[in-house]
């Protein structure tokens, strides 16, 4: 295998700017891809929005079929059941700019193609395949997953749904009640988990929807958001199943869902940035327009404040996630080079990043749900209001902190599989945590680097941030080997310090690549919100950090390990914080939406 970057590296290697994909770097074809999905959005969805708050589901159900037609279903799906196979990234792109409008239509579109298609495209047997996935890929069938039970939400593994084997040995009978079921209220077949006899293990099943076979759905639920999502339970009773629609093998569901969550980690994440794009653009639009001391608000700092950092965030999560993306899609496309199945080279690639789809979902979902709040601040008392589009955008933001697992199980997941990949070679995070320990030792050095080159200091903060991450996680692994897992607090904090490294790295190379293309006098936005970014990281990791060393550590390891934070994360020229943030809001201003 070529020398390529394996998941949770970047801790441990330094990447160079012209080695990550960004949105800049979108082809012609993935360019007018996102125009026709942006069109779609604008002529289907936005216009609707009222609809979709007064819980139209026969309205989802319309626009997911119109979806279908125009192939948006099918992006991921191979040609060979009637998908357009068209790569890793163009997947996370459809996904990314039809998700702008509405979180009932996004969770629709993502359950269907995401944990509703892919399980069977990547652990059907062929004939499976060939029966279910082209009509799943074309939208004459919509998908739903059945893994919640009313008892197991975060642990997955531990429903109580049975599937018990006929006595001629050709059905499987299920028996047992999922909650939480996206689309059920229009879903033709189940990908359902159940266990079979006493396994440790669940086991994953094609159920086709046919009430008369047992199949009985609950009420649709009353939620906070996403409101013309189909949520509903779904009981089953002796629901006869063949043996033949048991997907991959006896207990192997847990790994199918476990892989199925990965994609929609990144998914997620991806579903959350063209929200951002959009309430950033409304609020500038407001901004311009409301005019308070005879003056529009939009020129007040208190203002500009909040939409510069809307912004940034938004520009963040754009350049982490085609980061993650384009490297997922790299490791699909070597697997298939060396003679892996499309099924194998994507389950490999996608696990294989499985801590940076982790880091994601929690930045994005947490970055968009911030937005919509200082969104409806922005409109003041409009945004309180449901004539705005603020309020519903927020109400909609808030569940993507809680589904594909929530935020705290993936904070604790990024930083336990970090440890788990260390433990079989696959990152070395040993020899770097020894290197930080004795560097802590030793006198640091006291020349003043030159800095006249774009984001050299910038980039030997992030280096440095990394030595945060190494000599915390690295003293917590020692103290506690692992026992670490149970010791959830230090993990929590541990990632914040992981994801705001991934975050922050992602947006300084993706600028300064921009600005080896551009020239940096032409993205001085760009460039101000990469050092915006990396300033607020700056902080965070040093909170985290400390929290974490004044909890495990005592007397001179605590001190030692305090002056090492106080070293690492240390400017030798401070940024001026208003004045980039000045100097970001004045382009949005200017250009009256998002415009990077």
């Amino acid at each position: 295998m070529a020398d390529i970057l394996r998941g949770g590296q970047f801790l441990v290697k330094e990447t160079k700017c012209e080695d990550v994909f960004t949105p800049e770097d979108f082809s012609e074809e993935q360019i007018m891809m996102r125009d026709s999905v942006i069109e779609f959005v604008d002529k289907e969805l936005w216009p609707n929005k009222e609809r979709f708050e007064k819980k139209d589901y026969a309205l989802t159900e319309e626009v997911m079929r119109k979806a279908g037609e125009l192939g948006y279903l099918s992006v991921a799906v191979p040609e060979a059941y009637g998908g357009m196979e068209m790569g890793f990234i163009n997947t996370v792109l459809v996904c990314d700019y039809i998700s702008g409008a509405t979180g009932s239509f996004s969770t629709a579109f993502g359950a269907h193609t995401g944990i509703g298609t892919m399980p069977i495209t990547l652990y059907g047997t062929e004939e499976q395949k060939q029966k279910y996935v082209p009509k799943l890929a074309s939208g004459e069938w919509f998908g739903a997953y059945c893994l919640t039970e009313p008892g197991a939400g975060s642990d997955a593994n531990s429903g109580k749904t049975k599937a018990v084997l006929s006595e001629d040995g050709s059905h499987y009978k299920i028996t047992g009640g999922k909650m939480w079921i996206s689309n059920a209220g229009f879903c033709n077949v189940f990908i359902v988990f159940a266990r079979i006899e006493d396994d440790k293990n669940i086991t994953g099943f094609i159920v086709e929807n046919d009430p008369s076979n047992g199949i009985s759905l609950g009420d649709e639920e009353h939620k906070l958001g996403i409101r013309s999502s189909s949520t509903r339970q779904v009981f089953f009773n002796e629901t006869k199943v063949p043996v033949e629609n048991m997907l991959a093998g006896r207990g192997e569901g847990f790994k199918i869902a476990m892989n199925a969550l990965n994609v929609g980690r990144i998914k997620l994440a991806a579903a959350c940035l063209e929200a951002q794009r959009r309430t950033v653009g409304t609020a500038v639009n407001y901004a311009n327009e409301r005019v308070q001391f005879k003056t529009p608000i939009s020129s007040f700092g208190a203002i500009q404040s909040k939409l510069a950092e809307m912004a940034m965030n938004a520009y963040a999560g754009e350049s982490a996630t085609y980061r993650a993306a384009s490297d997922i899609e790299k490791r699909i496309n070597i697997r298939v080079e060396e003679g892996n199945s499309h099924q194998e080279a994507e389950l490999k690639g996608v696990e294989e990043f499985a801590i940076e789809c982790s880091i994601l979902k929690v930045a994005v979902s947490e970055d968009v749900q911030n937005c919509t709040d200082e969104g409806i601040q922005i409109f003041g008392g409009m945004g309180f209001s449901e004539d705005a589009p603020m309020e519903s955008a927020w109400r909609d933001a808030r569940i993507a902190r809680i589904y594909e697992g929530t935020n705290e199980i993936n904070r604790m997941l990024s930083v336990g599989m970090l440890v788990k990949k260390a433990m079989k070679g696959h990152v070395d995070l040993l020899g770097p945590a020894m290197a930080v320990a004795e560097e802590l030792m030793g006198i640091p050095s006291f020349n003043v680097p030159d800095y006249s080159e774009l984001f050299t200091e910038e980039k030997e903060l992030i280096a440095k941030l990394k030595k945060v991450f190494l000599m915390v996680a690295g003293a917590a692994v020692q103290k506690y080997g692992p026992e670490l897992e149970s010791h959830q607090q230090l993990l929590m904090a541990a990632s914040d310090i992981l994801i705001e490294i991934y975050m922050a790295e992602s947006t300084i190379l993706r600028t300064e690549k921009l600005a080896k293309k551009e020239g940096a006098d032409k993205v001085q936005e760009q460039i101000a919100m990469a050092q915006l970014y990396l300033y607020k990281a700056v902080d965070i990791v040093n909170q985290k950090g400390k929290e974490g060393i004044v909890s495990f550590a005592e007397g001179d390891e605590q001190r030692m390990m305090l002056m090492g934070l106080k070293r690492f994360t240390k400017y030798t020229n401070m940024p001026n914080v208003v004045a980039l943030r000045e100097k970001i809001a004045a382009k949005l201003i200017a250009e009256n939406k998002y415009c990077f």
